[in-house]
Order: C-alpha cells, then structure tokens, then sequence
C-alpha cells in the first residue's frame, strides 16, 4: 500500500507560513516517507468505504487540534466565515486565539483512495491520498465538523465527496462541535 499527500492537504498541514496550527519539525517529503514506511497503530474505518484513518505515535512538537471548551477559556472563542479554498464558499468556523494546546499524542491522517480522488479530481499515483491529519491525545478519531458532513452531502462540485448525510452521525458531531473547538 502507498500513500501520497494531496495538493489540498498540503495547503493544509503544510502552509509553509510559520502556523503553529500546521504539523511542527517535520517536511512533507519527510512525512510522507514516515507514513509510507511506518505501519500505523491502528486503522480506523472512516465515514465512507473509500476513507480511512491511520493511527500513529506523534514524533513531532505538533499540538493537539481540538480544545474543550470550558468557563475559563470561553472568552478566547473567535468566529468568521472562511472558505478552505478560493473555489468554495465560506461557511461560520471557529477557534480559540490566545490558548496553548498540550501536544499531540497521536497524529491521525485521514486517507482517500485513488479511486475517490479521481472522482473529486484529484488524480494520484498512489494507492492512497493524504485529505487531511487529526492531532489527538485518544487514538481515536475526532468527529468531522458537521459543516463538511453538509458540504460532502452537497457533491464534488461543492468541495465535499458525494457521501449523503447520516443523520445520527451529523447529531453526534454537533453534539462534540458544542463543547469543543479548533485553535489558532
């Protein structure tokens, strides 16, 4: 099996503009090979049969991506509409500003395959494409943010994957989106 990491997904993890956000001490090149010679720990199935999630140790300084929201960081919660790429539409995200998250006990990439990619229009040579990484403290997955349940509901022309929406789990994100959030 081999995987490779998406244009989108570089974008994302890998910024290149100093974020504190995006995966610490560590190239794309030099994750890629980990991923490609590392067996994962475990693997996840992912909200659809072309997804998956491979469970690692984080050998980086890179932060946890979800807070718990509490009474005592309430405060440093921001919000903005912002689209992921020029192409697609904002939609209301937000963040913590001003928190320091504890650093990741596992980094969890999320996996696409070829077949999927092609489909969305994002040819690749490998079996698998890297769509995005979890940085979590439980080896376990994060739920998806239930706007991208409704943008993948919407289809590949609206940036998503064409998966309809499974209620229940849209429920139980929203339910884990209430209490918790990214940080910046």
């Amino acid at each position: 099996m081999s995987i490779e990491l998406t244009d989108f997904a570089r974008r994302r993890l890998f910024p290149g503009d100093g974020r504190r956000t995006a995966i610490q001490d560590t190239t794309p090149a030099q994750f890629v090979e980990r991923l490609n010679a590392e067996a994962p720990e475990r693997v996840l199935p992912g909200y659809a049969d072309f997804c998956r999630l491979h469970v690692h140790r984080n050998w980086t300084s890179t932060k946890c991506s979800v807070v718990a929201i509490t009474d005592a960081n309430r405060h440093l919660l921001r919000s903005a509409y912002e689209a992921r790429t020029p192409d697609e539409l904002p939609v209301l995200v937000r963040w913590f500003e001003g928190l320091e998250p504890p650093v990741a006990n596992f980094l969890v990439p999320i996996l696409y395959s070829r077949e999927q990619l092609a489909k969305e229009g994002t040819p690749i040579t490998a079996d698998w494409g890297i769509v995005g990484c979890l940085y979590t403290m439980a080896p376990e997955e994060i739920p998806m943010v239930p706007i991208t349940m409704m943008r993948n509901a919407l289809g590949v022309e609206e940036g998503g994957s064409g998966v309809p929406l499974d209620r229940e789990a849209y429920r139980r994100a929203a339910a884990f989106w209430s209490i918790h959030a990214n940080w910046r």
